[in-house]
């Protein structure tokens, strides 16, 4: 896909590192200029750096996406730099603690919620009218494994990545008409950050994901971003309400 987003303008949240990174990069390489947000500046910044070593243009946005002031900042933080806004790649979001349905407490049901759900709805709800104004675009949402099964002690996690999936395709029915693609990604277990950190509490936890893997490893950062930005592309224009396992077979079991 060399070249691909020459002229374009691609937004990535939770860029600061695991596959927002690896996605800010991967659209970089294809020749979009980069919004790259984030809530943790250090991680942030460094991916605009990486993205301006190798030639390419990008900015950073310190944003929490489940607070709206500081969506419609980021999305205008876009348009106000590069002038409009191409794609848009919603993929910050926590895993949380590991709770059962029982024992979840408010706060870490609130704290999810937040940031995997309402941050995905915020960020669409400002990105897309600056779409319509520029003929439209594309959006990609990061989901789960989790949006598509049931995994036992994460409920939270689950619902989630689950109305993640819902949002997707209701978004993409909204907008089909208008120019705008809506599609999800739903990563299987990667070796993410968020992933090692859940690792060093649950030293078994990656041993256990390898072994229920079809193709018996986990998957790389780079293997989701790969997929997200293809979804964006002019490849994937007949694609819309998607979302797309990208899990090594997993749950084809």
């Amino acid at each position: 896909m060399a070249g691909t987003f020459i002229g374009k303008v691609a937004l990535v949240t939770g860029a600061s590192s695991g596959i927002g990174r690896a996605a800010a990069l991967a659209f970089a390489r294809e020749g979009a200029k980069v919004v790259a947000a984030d809530v943790t500046v250090e991680g942030g910044e460094e991916t605009v750096k990486l993205i301006k070593n190798t030639g390419g243009e990008a900015i950073f946005v310190k944003t929490d996406v489940a607070n709206p002031r500081e969506v419609e900042a980021m999305v205008n933080a876009a348009v106000s730099t590069y002038g409009k806004l191409d794609c848009a790649y919603n993929n910050a979001g926590i895993s949380g603690k590991s709770q059962s349905i029982v024992d979840t407490t408010d706060e870490n049901w609130d704290r999810i919620m937040a940031i995997n759900l309402k941050g995905v709805w915020l960020c669409m709800k400002y990105e897309i009218p600056v779409m319509l104004k520029n003929g439209g675009g594309a959006i990609v949402n990061t989901a789960s494994d989790a949006g598509l099964i049931g995994v036992k002690r994460t409920g939270a996690y689950v619902a989630s990545k689950h109305g993640v999936v819902g949002l997707t395709k209701t978004a993409a029915l909204e907008v089909a008409k208008q120019g705008i693609r809506v599609n999800a990604v739903c990563p299987g277990p990667i070796e993410t950050p968020m992933l090692m950190k859940g690792a060093n509490r649950f030293p078994q936890m990656i041993p256990k994901m390898v072994k229920a893997q079809p193709n018996g490893r986990l998957g790389k950062p780079e293997e989701i971003a790969e997929a997200a930005v293809w979804l964006c592309s002019d490849a994937a224009t007949f694609v819309t309400g998607l979302a797309m396992p990208v899990d090594g077979g997993y749950i084809a079991q």
